[in-house]
């Protein structure tokens, strides 16, 4: 038996692994998450219905399940055992569907607790009906000796799903599997199911073999003996009993029990018996962790992998936004449309459109002399600007965010999240005046910018006399003048608007401090675009946050099992 010093040291380890599996929840909804869940519940279970509880009270009372299929007569022969209606049984099915815990009174102490199955509503006292889900009831019974408990389950093959689950649970707390069948379904797929895992956990098992006509008993015995044997339980203790009408109170014969009650009340009574089988089922439920949890370390990565592909997405999409929009200060067509109609009036010629390079020239002029004299009015020049940009900060925005949901849309668990978070396809309701408030405040640092180089005297009289708003736009304009994008007559047109454009600013600051000032312009517009798209990135990042799986929470899953294997 392990000692109590080995238990505690691996309880510590087992209770850490058991935080670890608790942690990996596997929320995103991708392909073979059923199948990690259903593992990261069955272990959940079993360390908190058996391991932990074993560990933590070596001396309780060894705990035998009583499970099987449909109509096996489980509850009858648990009946019959304790000479007692203890069990509700009958043709209707199910029967059992409150499991019955049934203990001698001197044992009552380890089982009012949640020491096991805390799931379990605890329910004592008389049998008024039913007991409601998730109830477990506690019998005790001088019938049957000290140190032994014998609980009925659910049928393992319910027509009800929440059975069916239950006695999954139950089984899995066992120290021991009492495992009933009968001569016509002991070969049944559903209980051998059940019982190749006991093998693989090294649970310790006996089975009964029910309603078995008498001339039979010997072949059908040696048959499944031989399956046993098949499936690594040949350790397995059989218990027939002839097919027999049953006694007035609905009990087996008494001789038929005989054997099995005999056999469980040396258990019962032998310390060391019972250690043998407690070490036994609880060094192969701590052996079967390993793989178990390893197969959810799997299913934890897969869901880091799952959530860091939509994150990637998001950020690219964004990425891509800001890159576009960087693309588009520089390519020239900023300057089309509405802002070339407006410079045309600034600049004060009609002409301007029909006849660019002979009048290039006379624009020049005109400007310069407009340095020296009145400025003309920049006010809609500068608005047309103001909402280029604008609309094309906007539209990059709304192009990222349907973009965004697209490609969560293809990625696997990206369903999932968007039906949980509403209008993720279109950027945040105040997105429109966010981008509004980040160009005009960069239309001030332009102001700003041209305050802090115009300081010597004459050139903020030069800026004076234009206006600091008129070369303000004027600065807009260098910032935007590329041609890259237009087309036709457009190229020539954003050319000399170009070419005018740079000359008043150098007539005022000079060529190399124009450079600069358009090159500090551009990049603060770009990081201001860019936290803007932060922002709203944000969104994104924030619907992962409920389903993030952080890699490292996987490697701390493994690393609790192999601290449980070496504890071992």
């Amino acid at each position: 038996m392990i000692s109590r010093d080995d238990a505690k040291s691996v309880l510590g380890a087992v209770t850490t692994l058991r935080d670890r599996v608790a942690d990996a929840e596997l929320p995103l909804d991708i392909p073979g998450v059923a199948a990690g869940r259903a593992t990261r519940d069955s272990l959940l279970k079993q360390l908190d219905d058996y391991v932990i509880p074993r560990l933590r009270s070596l001396d309780a009372p060894l705990l035998a399940v009583v499970g099987g299929s449909t109509g096996a007569g489980k509850s009858t022969l648990v009946n019959s055992i304790v000479d007692a209606q203890v069990s509700r049984s009958g043709v209707l099915r199910p029967t059992t569907t409150t499991p019955v815990l049934v203990h001698h009174p001197k044992d009552e102490r380890w089982f009012l607790d949640d020491r096991i199955l805390p799931g379990l509503s605890r329910v004592t006292g008389a049998v008024t009906g039913d007991d409601g889900a998730g109830s477990l009831r506690l019998v005790p019974s001088s019938s049957l000796p000290p140190g032994m408990a014998l609980l009925d389950a659910p049928d393992i093959d319910s027509v009800v799903s929440a059975n069916r689950a239950l006695a999954g649970q139950l089984l899995a707390a066992a120290d021991l599997w009492l495992f009933v069948t009968t001569a016509a379904r002991y070969a049944d797929a559903v209980p051998w199911d059940l019982l190749r895992q006991a093998s693989e956990r090294g649970t310790a098992v006996a089975i009964v073999l029910d309603r078995v006509p008498p001339e039979a008993m010997a072949d059908i015995r040696g048959h499944l003996a031989s399956m046993l044997r098949e499936q690594g339980l040949s350790t397995a203790p059989i218990f027939g009993i002839p097919e027999a009408t049953l006694t007035p109170e609905g009990r087996l014969p008494e001789a038929d029990v005989a054997r099995l009650r005999s056999w469980l009340s040396a258990l019962a009574s032998d310390a060391r018996a019972r250690a043998v089988i407690v070490k036994q089922t609880l060094d192969g439920a701590l052996g079967s962790l390993e793989e178990r949890t390893a197969s959810l370390v799997g299913s934890a990565h897969e869901q880091a992998a799952a959530v860091s592909a939509l994150r990637d997405a998001a950020e690219l999409s964004y990425r891509d936004a800001l890159h576009h929009v960087e693309h588009g200060m520089t390519d020239g067509t900023l300057l089309r449309g509405e802002v070339l109609a407006r410079w045309q009036e600034y600049v004060g010629t009609g002409e301007f459109f029909k006849q660019v390079e002979s009048t290039v020239a006379k624009v020049r002029d005109r400007i310069t002399a407009a340095v020296k004299g009145t400025p003309p009015p920049a006010g809609d020049l500068g608005e047309a600007l103001q909402s280029g940009v604008a609309a094309l900060i906007q539209s990059q925005g709304q192009g990222a965010a349907a973009t965004v949901v697209r490609q969560w849309r293809m990625l696997p668990g990206g369903d999932s999240v968007l039906q949980a978070h509403s209008g993720m396809a279109k950027t945040s309701p105040q997105f429109t005046e966010a981008v509004e408030r980040l160009v005009r405040d960069w239309q001030g640092e332009l102001l700003d910018l041209v305050r802090s180089e115009g300081k010597d005297r004459r050139t903020t009289a030069r800026i004076a006399a234009y206006g600091l708003n008129g070369i303000g736009v004027i600065l807009m304009l260098v910032v935007f003048a590329h041609t890259g994008g237009l087309i036709g007559a457009e190229v020539g047109i954003a050319g000399g608007t170009a070419v005018l454009a740079q000359k008043v600013l150098e007539a005022i600051f000079g060529d190399q401090a124009v450079r600069d000032m358009a090159a500090r312009a551009r990049t603060r517009l770009l990081e201001r675009v860019r936290d803007l798209y932060a922002a709203e990135q944000l969104r994104y990042d924030a619907a992962l946050e409920g389903v993030t799986i952080q890699q490292d929470r996987a490697e701390r899953l493994a690393d609790a099992a192999a601290a449980v294997k070496a504890v071992r």
